[in-house]
């Protein structure tokens, strides 16, 4: 694991953290789990490229999947 890792795993928990108290708010299930989601997979992922294309993906869902 190296800093930029690190830093960009924070900045998702941060947007993950945004996401899940926006969908609390509103009563939306996408960008709850999506926010929950960006708070938790930077754990799992090691590769900073796997982790940032993962992470725009995650914050993508909610503009694309409205439910």
């Amino acid at each position: 694991m190296n800093a930029s890792t690190l830093l960009w795993g924070m900045l998702f928990g941060s947007i993950g953290l945004g996401f899940s108290i926006y969908g609390k708010k509103q009563q939306a299930i996408v960008p709850l789990l999506c926010g929950v989601a960006l708070m938790v997979f930077p754990y799992f992922v090691s590769g900073t490229a796997w982790l940032v294309i993962i992470g725009i993906a995650l914050m993508a869902v909610p503009y694309f999947v409205k439910v």
